[in-house]
């Protein structure tokens, strides 16, 4: 009788196991760089609560895009509105999964330890950028949004040229590398990306004039391979504990 009732307990248990890896979720989350921090911090709270994995990649917002559509699988993406909304019409995402998630504005960072320059307002930050070495920031053919922005606002300002011949272009990533590598003595991007930086010193937004803030939003995929855990991590990310988060992170909310 006791082996009976141990076997079938045994049983029991390996059923329980079974079923638990059966519901179990991978979600593939695509986010654009700025948000990645984010993703990164609320991803571990989200498995421990519903025993999904989350595995997360990032690109620019512009190159997810182009992976997408080219046929990229994945469960969740945070790109840029129109991104987004290219996506749904395109039907690589599910009409009305779209949820806003964040804003970021640009800021300026230094390497720690350099010389701190006058960025306080538009002319002071005209200046510091002409009289710097090198400035690094995201390639606007990369697609990354704080790169077009700012190739546009140094058209505006008539130092696109200078800018041009002193900038650091980079493909993807964090921009603020640049600094701790010595290719350059002024880094601009989101401030969310460069305060994932150790070593670099962030000295706030660009001047509020010239601000220019990204909304960030999500959607689900059409092809999700669990539909309701991707709305479920999308939810998160729109809700209270990711919002603390991207207070820490230099982002506010949309």
């Amino acid at each position: 009788m006791k082996r009976a009732l141990r076997a079938a307990v045994v049983g029991l248990v390996a059923g329980v196991a079974v079923a638990a890896h059966a519901v179990a979720a991978e979600i593939k989350v695509l986010s654009a760089g700025a948000f990645k921090p984010v993703v990164v911090a609320v991803a571990p709270l989200f498995e421990q609560r519903t025993g999904h994995k989350v595995v997360i990649d990032s690109d620019t917002a512009g190159g997810l895009a182009k992976r997408i559509a080219g046929g990229e699988a994945f469960d969740v993406a945070i790109l840029t509105p129109p991104g987004v909304e290219q996506l749904v019409q395109a039907g690589k995402m599910a009409a009305g999964s779209s949820v806003a998630v964040a804003r970021v504005g640009i800021g300026v960072a230094i390497k720690q330890g350099a010389p701190v320059p006058d960025v306080g307002s538009v002319a002071a930050f005209q200046q510091s950028l002409l009289k710097a070495r090198a400035v690094a920031m995201i390639d606007p053919a990369a697609g990354g949004s704080s790169g077009i922005y700012l190739m546009s606002l140094f058209e505006k300002m008539g130092i696109a040229g200078q800018i041009k011949a002193k900038a650091v272009l980079v493909p993807g990533g964090l921009a603020a590398q640049r600094l701790v590598s010595g290719e350059a003595d002024i880094a601009l991007q989101q401030i969310s990306e460069l305060l994932s930086v150790p070593g670099v010193t962030v000295l706030g937004a660009i001047p509020a004039d010239i601000q220019n803030y990204t909304v960030y939003a999500g959607g689900v995929s059409a092809a999700a391979t669990d539909a309701g855990a991707a709305k479920a991590f999308l939810q998160m990310l729109g809700g209270p504990e990711a919002r603390a988060v991207m207070k820490d992170k230099g982002m506010d909310a949309p």
